[in-house]
């Protein structure tokens, strides 16, 4: 290829994002505003999203310059090219649902995928294109058109739109693939599910268990990564960590406190109701107060697939790591919302100082943090360290709220809990 091999010890991905070109997504999901987040965020790797759309793949062909295999360069920040298709079909007499995150090794590969995925649905609807085929057959397509490329079922677990998905998804790998589920060799875990909850189903113990930020924003990169320790920066390197599950070279992965992510708990929005599953089923999966189906959660669904106790930890299980943005941090330790003003000042002003988030959060040393970032936001920091914090589930499409008990306690919104 004539590219230079980039030598790193440590490379944080996060390879599931969108483009401006997907539905509900800030403007500001260009590359212009992804380089410059990237850097702030101490992100060594991210994925364009979205390459299947037209418009969005122009500009990355056009401005994205190769400099190793696979791997692409704008001001600075690197790019691996990566989307999410969106498939619904029916299965069994049900309708199934399903998003599956696509890695590629090329900007080639990618454009012999659309030629034939545009031949399925039209790929100028959404960044994230519906098709309606079933996911075996997109993942016969995919490999088909590029034999390197990674499928991967996007946030497993999520109710409506996943392979495991309680209202629209399948029970196994098996039934949704047949033979060719040999060729998934890796799930995200998504937002609302962790390492452990996916540690409780045997059949996975085959996967990688990859954590992205599917993020929508800028400054929602890097809510969950992956990092690893490579020899050289490259598509086939990466893929071969995760395909092979390798603790020498996929060190861990960044998550979000799972209760935070929006389809923890089950409930039911319009009534402001939120139960654990033991609870849920005392109610036959009925809303207390409407009396119409609750959203089943995550949770549940990985209660009734697990064939483990809480807290079992397979033999070589990916380590992991649960933070806090460093946004969320700043705005609970001055009191004030997340998208402020102050807040993202004060994130510059720390992120300038001492490299990027990742570096505040995972590498500073707690005496360092004590004596360089003094009163409340270095309290909180440490405090998200130590796990210190009152957490409150989210359900039914709202995002749970994580609190760090600091000394001034701002108000919460009100939930009926049973």
């Amino acid at each position: 290829m004539g590219h230079a091999i980039i030598p790193f010890v440590r490379v944080i991905a996060d390879l599931h994002i969108h483009s401006r070109f997907s539905r509900a997504t800030s403007r500001d999901m260009d590359l212009e505003h992804l380089a410059r987040w990237t850097k702030w965020k101490g992100i060594d790797l991210l994925g364009t999203g979205d390459f299947t759309h037209p418009q969005w793949f122009r500009e990355l062909s056009h401005k994205l310059g190769p400099v190793a295999e696979g791997i692409y360069e704008y001001e600075g920040a690197r790019f691996l090219i990566t989307g999410e298709i969106s498939c619904i079909w029916s299965q069994d007499g049900r309708q199934r649902r399903v998003h599956f995150l696509v890695l590629v090794p090329s900007l080639e590969d990618a454009a012999k995928i659309n030629r034939e995925l545009s031949r399925l649905g039209n790929l100028a609807a959404d960044g994230r294109p519906t098709l309606g085929i079933p996911g075996r057959k997109l993942l016969q397509v995919i490999l088909g058109a590029s034999p390197e490329a990674a499928v991967i079922p996007a946030h497993a677990w999520t109710p409506w739109y996943s392979i495991f998905g309680s209202n629209s998804g399948f029970d196994s790998l098996e039934e949704a693939f047949g033979k060719d589920a040999e060729k998934i060799f890796a799930i995200e875990t998504g937002l609302s599910s962790d390492p452990p909850m996916n540690w409780r189903l045997s059949a996975l113990d085959r996967l990688s268990l990859v954590s992205f930020s599917d993020a929508h924003s800028p400054s929602r990169l890097g809510r969950e990564a992956c990092v690893f320790d490579l020899p050289a920066l490259n598509y086939g390197t990466l893929i071969s960590a995760i395909r092979e599950k390798d603790l020498k070279r996929f060190l861990f992965t960044v998550e979000f406190f799972p209760e935070e992510g929006k389809y923890h708990y089950d409930g039911h929005r319009a009534c402001n109701v939120v139960l654990p599953p033991k609870e849920s089923l005392k109610l036959g999966n009925r809303c207390p107060v409407c009396g119409r189906p609750l959203t089943v959660g995550v949770l549940h669904r990985v209660e009734a697939l697990a064939d483990r106790p809480e807290g079992f930890e397979p033999e070589g299980a990916i380590p992991y790591r649960s933070l806090v943005p460093l946004e969320e941090i700043i705005a609970q330790a001055m009191g004030v919302g997340k998208g402020t003003k102050r807040v993202l000042e004060e994130y510059r002003k720390l992120v300038e100082r001492f490299g990027s988030e990742f570096s505040i959060l995972l590498d500073l040393p707690e005496e360092e943090i004590r004596t360089a970032i003094p009163g409340p936001i270095g309290e909180a920091i440490l405090k998200v360290r130590q796990g210190e914090l009152e957490i409150r589930p989210g359900y039914d499409g709202v995002y749970g709220e994580i609190k760090i008990p600091l000394e001034e306690e701002g108000e919460t919104s009100q939930l009926t809990l049973f």
